[in-house]
């Protein structure tokens, strides 16, 4: 191991001299500070010893996908402004002591600095000095990082230069920094799926160029801070799985731009605000799992873009509206395990675009009266087990490939149940509908297709994080 660091060590004072016979030519084509703290911090990442006597012009004769430059203006000389380390990047892979290098303070000119899934044994922390001096950054990814642990430092606030803040997924701890606020040309930030705790800042609300904010899966709680109005180009707002109390702030409706909202698995209290209905260009409403306990709200029926409405496990009551009935653009209508009353109603049936479906396990009662044609399009993805006063008519439903997620007892002159056998189940004596689950069956404990799906989706409406790196280095 000595022997390899006193060739690297030879190979960097090697660079150096060819760098300095390039300067006494005229020619330089990088400043010798900045490629040494290249090799540096390249040193520091890959599992390659040789990777700087492999590539010692990375600019130009010699380059490493992973690494991109600019020629600057006065001199025009090469400077480092992206390092990527990445799944599409796979030789060399990282090394289990992979870290992060102070020599990143000698690439003033850094636009771009993304790694994923590299810091994976060693623990690696975000040092409070790293960052103050990378003053021209743009992008930061630091994703699926395990190893990846300690506080997200004050300091970051002094990158004034930050678009793109993603630190997802890794083992992050501590709150989110005040200071936060002050990255005013920020438009995503993403710091889901860590363990951070303490509350939203009101300070987020300094962040007036975001669009895309997800804290989702961490240990945040407190009210949710009604600053985050002041938002007014915020497209996401992701903040399931967290420890979030009290109501949704009526605010929040001034955010007419919103396309997906999601607040599952919290402890939010409901009404829901009728001011809501504000919300104009909203496509995914997604509030599963959260002690709302009241009526449905009946402004949903105003939101006419909405695709997704996810209100699973929220101890609504009363019964479904029938504006929802109106919502043509619903593809996905998840109102399962609630105390909803009354019937079903027909008219959703006649939506032309719902695919799914799950009104199981509430207290509806009356006639099953949807089209034929659209239980036999929906098949499994329609649900209403579990309603003790719902009934199906026989002559609705006779073919053979009914799905056990209709069973329901058979109606006796359209009035009540004639017996305790179910339609699905006379048909399907083999099916076993307890091991059998919906594939978009909404789960606190496990991520459920649909939600999933939900999130993929919202990412056609923007840029993802790399993509826009790209679009950042590329300006």
């Amino acid at each position: 191991m000595a022997s390899v660091s006193l060739l690297f060590v030879g190979f960097l004072a090697l660079a150096g001299e060819v760098i300095a016979q390039q300067n006494r030519g005229g020619e330089m084509v990088m400043e010798e500070e900045e490629i040494l703290g290249l090799f540096d911090v390249m040193g520091g990442l890959l599992d390659d010893s040789g990777w700087a006597e492999l590539h010692p012009q990375p600019c130009t004769d010699t380059p490493w996908p992973g690494v991109e430059c600019e020629i600057g203006q006065d001199p025009p000389i090469f400077h480092v402004t992206k390092i990527h380390i990445g799944p599409d990047v796979v030789s060399p892979p990282c090394k289990s002591s992979a870290n992060l290098s102070d020599s990143l303070l000698k690439l003033p000119f850094l636009k771009t600095l993304s790694i994923f899934n590299c810091f994976l044994t060693t623990p690696v922390t975000l040092s409070p000095t790293l960052f103050g001096a990378v003053s021209s950054l743009e992008c930061l990814a630091l994703v699926s990082n395990p190893a990846l642990s300690g506080g997200i430092p004050s300091s970051i606030s002094e990158v004034v230069s930050l678009r793109v803040l993603n630190l997802a997924q890794n083992n992050l701890q501590g709150e989110i920094p005040r200071e936060i606020g002050g990255l005013v040309n920020l438009e995503q930030l993403d710091l889901s799926y860590n363990n951070l705790s303490g509350d939203i800042p009101e300070e987020i609300g300094g962040l007036t160029h975001l669009t895309i904010l997800d804290l989702s899966w961490n240990g945040i709680e407190g009210d949710l801070p009604s600053s985050l109005c002041q938002l007014p180009i915020l497209q996401k707002i992701d903040l399931s799985s967290n420890r979030f109390v009290g109501r949704i702030p009526p605010e929040l409706g001034m955010l007419n731009r919103l396309a997906l909202f999601d607040l599952s698995n919290n402890f939010v209290n409901g009404p829901i605000p009728e001011t809501l209905s504000g919300l104009e260009n909203l496509e995914y409403l997604v509030f599963d799992h959260n002690p709302i306990t009241t009526g449905m709200p009946l402004f949903i029926g105003t939101l006419r873009k909405l695709k997704s409405l996810s209100l699973s496990g929220c101890g609504l009551t009363g019964k479904i509206p029938n504006t929802i009935t109106t919502m043509e653009s619903l593809t996905a209508l998840a109102l399962d395990n609630n105390s909803l009353t009354g019937t079903i109603p027909t008219d959703l049936g006649a939506l032309p675009n719902l695919d799914q479906l799950n009104l199981s396990h509430n207290q509806l009662s009356g006639q099953l009266q949807l089209p034929e044609e659209f239980i036999d399009r929906l098949g499994k993805r329609l649900d209403v087990r579990g309603n003790a006063g719902l009934c199906t008519s026989n002559k609705i439903y006779k073919k053979k490939n009914i799905s056990t997620y209709l069973e329901t007892p058979v109606c006796f002159n359209t009035t009540g149940p004639m017996n305790h056998k179910t339609v699905a189940n006379d048909q399907h004596p083999d099916d076993d509908s307890e091991t059998t689950k919906t594939s978009w069956h909404h789960d606190k404990t496990s991520s459920n297709t649909s939600h999933g799906e939900i999130k993929n989706t919202f990412y056609s409406l923007g840029l993802s994080v790399f993509v826009l790196c790209f679009l950042i280095f590329s300006l």
